[in-house]
């Protein structure tokens, strides 16, 4: 699983490193953190296409004539448009690549919101059983990409109509979003047998194109190499979400 990651990049230079045409205010005044967590704020990246005529006018945020790269701000936990209430976020902030298509929650966004969820790098836990004690030992690691550049998560995201807020009010829209999370590899599974999905930027580009609706093209894509990872041992201090600072990626 991926329940914990560091976002501490200007919003800018991940604008300019994926192309983003637009930025929403609330995606540029993000504040940077060394601990992000479930039912935060995240920073996420779009191709909106057109939306078609016809659709109904109490719908999602209405999209730009022709297909347009925004970055968002979306709250980390998908609540589905048909959820009675925001809570069903809070168990939705990951989606198992193996039943994408299949979960009602996901199914239809896999194939038509799918977007990047932005990162540095992200943490996992390696729990070890240990000799006469019945829980194991947890010992936090840090991963990120060995070049150095930002993660793009492959995501998906869902817009939610607040149903206790009127029509002209302009928080009646929520967006949410979810990481979509696969069996670890490339040597990560001594650490968790889960790991993100990880997008290298030619198959983030594919995971954008809103023209791909086909559910083997989107499994695919979940199915092709992840850049390349590196990881070190950190301090237990990541484990509270209370704690933030560059310190919790020092290495011990």
């Amino acid at each position: 699983m991926c329940g914990r990651y560091a976002s501490f990049r200007e919003s800018q230079d991940l604008a300019d490193a994926f192309d983003v045409d637009d930025m929403t205010d609330a995606a540029r005044e993000v504040m940077a953190s060394w601990n992000v967590a479930p039912t935060d704020g995240v920073r996420i990246v779009v191709d909106r296409a057109p939306r078609a005529d016809g659709d109904a006018a109490d719908a999602a945020p209405a999209e730009e004539p022709g297909a347009r790269r925004e970055m968002h701000l979306a709250r980390w936990g998908l609540v589905p448009p048909w959820a009675k209430d925001l809570s069903v976020g809070s168990r939705m902030f990951n989606a198992r690549s193996e039943t994408l298509v299949e979960k009602p929650a996901f199914r239809k966004a896999a194939t038509t919101k799918r977007c990047l969820v932005l990162a540095d790098g992200y943490y996992e836990w390696q729990k070890v059983a240990v000799p006469g004690q019945s829980t194991p030992s947890r010992t936090p690691f840090y991963i990120h990409p060995t070049d150095g550049a930002p993660i793009a998560f492959a995501g998906l995201y869902s817009w939610w109509r607040d149903p206790d807020k009127d029509d002209d009010d302009p928080d009646r829209w929520v967006l949410s979003t979810t990481i979509v999370t696969a069996a670890a590899r490339d040597g990560l599974e001594v650490i968790h047998d889960r790991e993100p999905a990880m997008l290298t930027r030619e198959i983030a580009e594919s995971w954008l194109d809103p023209t791909v609706t086909d559910h083997d093209t989107v499994m695919a894509m979940l199915a092709e190499p992840a850049p390349e990872l590196s990881w070190y041992e950190v301090g237990a201090a990541v484990g509270n979400v209370r704690n933030d600072g560059p310190e919790l990626i020092a290495p011990v």
